[in-house]
């Protein structure tokens, strides 16, 4: 017989609205769409339509329609969608999201305006889903696969094609682009454009790159066995492993995550204006387990994610089930604001000496602090970390630009002075193990 876990956790009733919403078919078009927030390294601000204008974006924060995200002169952002297309952008630009919407036939719409910078954007082109670029008075409609980048600045806006072909519509008619090629358009002479084949490699092209290698890398067919859309997959493969447990079936559990740690010990409350606060998991995997399923303490194994349920929106309490006495259940904050309100209780990655490239990976670390594809054999290093207690380890460094990127206070960009960018993901992150010794319980709860 199956083992029926007793659930010590209540939803909220605006959690149960928001499952509702997800679970119920949509009568017209709808907007209760949300997307990810996957990467934020160095300065980068978000508007939510909070009332509070822009404030500092965190890692894994939702999407929704109208929000506005702008990168500083040491800020990069992607933004991933339910089917795993992706939106970059690089240093100085701002994009807003005029349209995420839900037709009722199932199709998802999303419109993306680029006011200002670079954006590099890779449609996955599912079945009856859209993507619509704008810029100035420019717009790109994509139907099917394809990957360009777009360059918006003061006297002209570059698009070029990747991958695919795209057909762009504007003030000065339509001009269709195929792959290599790029048009430039005069945003000083009524946008003329002219198409030519000189597609020069821009310095960002390769940070553009590694992502891609990194999600092809780590990307899987078979998250539909286990979540209803494909976003976040790649982080689960890279940061952890699925496992068939006796008794409770397919479940999944980080890296470096030891007996001490729960799923709760990192992250923030966000606020939302008519909803209230919603968990937003500070880890580089924490998106799916956090909107689908629940979070089970097996006593063999410690927390592990367990997939299942209905699909839950923008207001995602913390679910939890079988926790043991020594959990402190994670509570939001009594006073509601539009403010965003960190947690900070667990332990993470850190530098070791004057070296960007050594790190330190403690016990329930849980991958906070790796950057993505920067060490391989998280599996075989988490080992010896449950044995020994921590692992000092190499992280592959590149530059782009000479710019140095530097960890937040939540820990998601890297380390200070840490430069990131491209290089290909077959030299990312060799990982050779240093040392190893007991953690002791520095940032326990």
């Amino acid at each position: 017989m199956k083992f029926q876990p007793k659930v010590t956790t209540n939803l909220f009733s605006a959690v149960g609205l928001a499952v509702a919403l997800f679970a119920a078919p949509c009568f017209g078009d709808s907007q209760v769409r949300i997307v990810r927030l996957s990467q934020v390294e160095g300065d980068v601000s978000i508007d939510r339509n909070t009332g509070q204008g822009f404030e500092r974006a965190i890692l894994n924060l939702p999407v929704t329609q109208g929000v506005k995200i702008k990168s500083a002169a040491n800020g990069r952002a992607e933004i991933e969608t339910e089917d795993g297309s992706t939106i970059r952008i690089i240093p100085n630009t701002t994009i807003e999201f005029p349209q995420l919407t839900l037709r009722d036939s199932g199709a998802k719409v999303s419109t993306v305006n680029i006011v200002e910078g670079t954006a590099y954007v890779r449609f996955a082109g599912a079945k009856d889903d859209e993507l619509n670029l704008t810029f100035v008075r420019e717009k790109i409609a994509l139907a099917q696969s394809a990957h360009l980048r777009i360059q918006v600045g003061d006297t002209d806006a570059v698009v070029g094609v990747l991958k695919g072909e795209v057909e762009i519509k504007g003030a000065s008619g339509e001009v269709t682009v195929a792959k290599e090629h790029k048009a430039t358009f005069d945003l000083a002479d009524q946008d003329k454009f002219k198409v030519a084949r000189d597609f020069s490699e821009e310095p960002f092209d390769t940070w553009d790159k590694q992502q891609d290698q990194y999600r092809d890398r780590y990307a899987s067919n078979a998250y539909s066995s286990y979540s209803p859309y494909a976003y976040g997959t790649s982080d689960l493969n890279y940061y952890g492993s699925f496992s068939n447990v006796p008794g409770y079936g397919t479940m999944w559990q980080p890296y470096f995550a030891g007996a001490g740690w729960d799923p709760f010990m990192n992250g923030a409350w966000a606020f939302s204006p008519g909803i209230g606060y919603g968990w937003v998991s500070g880890y580089p995997w924490g998106w799916t387990p956090y909107h689908y399923g629940s979070w089970m303490y097996v006593p063999t194994n410690g927390w592990m994610w367990q997939p299942g349920g209905a699909w839950m929106g923008l207001n995602t309490m913390p679910v939890y089930v079988n926790a043991p006495p020594t959990f402190i259940a994670p509570r939001s904050p009594v006073i509601e604001s539009p403010r965003t309100v960190p947690v900070n209780n667990g332990p993470r990655v850190t530098q070791v000496g004057n070296s960007p490239s050594r790190v330190q990976i403690p016990t329930n670390s849980a991958g906070l602090g790796i950057g993505r594809g920067s060490v391989l054999n998280l599996s075989q290093l988490s080992q010896t970390v449950q044995q020994k207690g921590f692992v000092d380890a190499r992280m592959h460094t590149v530059n782009v630009g000479n710019m140095a990127w530097g960890r937040n206070e939540y820990g998601y960009s890297g380390y200070r002075g840490h430069t990131y960018g491209g290089s290909s993901l077959s030299s990312v992150g060799t990982a050779h193990t240093l040392s190893a010794g007991h953690a002791g319980s520095t940032g326990h709860r």
